[in-house]
């Protein structure tokens, strides 16, 4: 199988919904421990941040979202092209342009881990992630348009970051405001299924 064959492998399903994990929390803003072991504990965590992820309409999540302190991320996004793209990357690299390659797409970003809230991030517009599958192989994603920003973001995810850091103090407090306005939509235990 090749490396983009095993990019666009099946995400696992059979996993449950969990709560996300919001920013403020420790887990959210620190390295995530690298993936050593890819047995069926690693396996039942992807299901469930898969699950979770189609639960929040996510199109990517990193397992810190769900409390799991794992350097792996899984996706289900679309390229410049409309292409679904879908896949689990663990101890994600990021790789991107420099010079006259790098070119910064400004678009709206979001994320599930701050829900509700969308302000402008520029993230160069291309970006490819090494890493490791679920088996353990190497994985090698290219991602251009929303996927690269997808990658960027989860990778980010990873290392402690959250685009909240990227963003000036300004967009920073517009972001917070639309966010509180819209939290009661997005209480405690969100997205999992009320009881």
């Amino acid at each position: 199988m090749s490396e983009t064959e095993l990019a666009q492998s099946q995400l696992p399903g059979g996993g449950t919904v969990r709560p996300i994990t919001r920013w403020g929390t420790p887990v959210m803003h620190r390295k995530q421990q690298p993936v050593t072991s890819y047995d069926a504990e690693l396996r039942a965590l992807v299901a469930d941040m898969v699950a979770t992820m189609y639960a929040a309409n996510g199109v990517g999540l990193a397992a810190c979202q769900i409390g799991a302190d794992r350097a792996v991320f899984v996706f289900d996004c679309p390229d410049q092209d409309g292409q679904r793209i879908t896949g689990v990357v663990c101890n994600p690299v990021i790789h991107l342009p420099e010079g006259e390659d790098r070119h910064l797409d400004v678009e709206e970003e979001g994320c599930l881990s701050f829900p509700g809230a969308f302000v402008e991030c520029a993230r160069p517009d291309y970006a490819e992630v090494t890493g490791t599958a679920l088996t353990g192989e190497p994985v090698h994603v290219v991602g251009t348009g929303l996927l690269a920003r997808c990658l960027q973001h989860e990778t980010d995810h990873t290392l402690g970051t959250v685009f909240g850091d990227r963003i000036s103090d300004r967009n920073r407090k517009r972001l917070t405001k639309e966010h509180d306005k819209f939290a009661p939509d997005f209480p405690p235990g969100w997205p999992t299924p009320a009881a």
